[in-house]
């Protein structure tokens, strides 16, 4: 029988790169899957394709929340995956400052608003979903980068360490509450998504610069986004009905030793 049979899950950042595969990788194991993302027209394309439910979701938006809790009052699993590194749109401009010296206040804000708060207001709405039921599974994704410092993406840096400390508060606070609602982090490192295109183009190039990008991690390449999805499998799943607090690393190997370096 398929893991997930019976369950139904929302899935945020849904309509690409790591948030897609995960809605595909659910619906494959028999999940009724709900596709959020800010981009309806890619969000509905990705829903359509698996046999999934759209709904249009900006996670910063404390409003966005409350109008899926009352389309979706009741849920098993939710996968709070939307996130930004705050670089985004600036392939043919100069980038934004992300160093602790000069970035911007608000540039750092907008990367909190959506990778803290929105899992933040991802995590409330899943308690208060899954409370009536007693159980149910939260999935924050995190980042290598929310272990180790990035001194040229502090912000992102910063954010999504707070995603890691946080899911360990609500395991501990619904634990607390004797409710059976796990929450688990998924910390990735170099994901091969579209996030990653600007960076290595499509010049004669691409390989090498592909190889510079993952010289430091031990396998020597880059992770695939269904590798991710595998891990939310499992902890949507009841396979890991013990597991809750924890920080799951796919990250090819590079925080088992010190190929993190301050230059990078």
């Amino acid at each position: 029988m398929p893991r997930l049979t019976g369950k139904t899950a929302l899935v945020t950042g849904a309509a690409r790169g790591i948030g897609a595969a995960i809605a595909h990788a659910f619906a494959d194991e028999g999940a009724e899957v709900i596709v959020t993302d800010i981009d309806a027209a890619t969000g509905q394309i990705t829903a359509t394709a698996i046999g999934a439910t759209f709904a249009p979701l900006d996670v910063a938006s404390e409003a966005d929340w409350h109008a899926i809790a009352k389309q979706f009052p009741t849920l098993d699993v939710v996968v709070n995956n939307a996130g930004i590194t705050g670089f985004e749109g600036a392939v043919d401009s100069t980038p934004p400052r992300h160093d602790p010296e000069n970035a911007q206040l608000a540039d750092w804000r907008s990367v909190h608003a959506v990778n803290l708060d929105g899992t933040f207001l991802g995590c409330r709405y899943a308690i208060r979903a899954m409370r009536a039921k007693g159980h149910g599974s939260i999935i924050n994704i995190s980042s290598r980068s929310g272990l180790v410092g990035i001194p040229m993406a502090a912000a992102y840096a910063s954010s999504k360490a707070a995603v890691r400390n946080h899911t360990k508060t609500v395991a501990l606070y619904c634990a607390g509450q004797g409710l059976n609602i796990r929450c688990n982090s998924i910390h990735p490192a170099a994901i091969m998504t579209p996030m990653w295109e600007p960076m290595l183009g499509n010049g004669p190039d691409r390989n090498d610069r592909a190889a510079a990008m993952v010289a430091d991690t031990p396998m020597q390449r880059f992770g695939q986004p269904e590798e991710v999805a595998a891990i939310a499998v499992l902890l949507a799943s009841d396979e890991a009905a013990y597991m809750t607090g924890a920080e799951l690393t796919v990250d090819g190997g590079i925080l088992a030793g010190s190929a993190a370096t301050p230059a990078n």
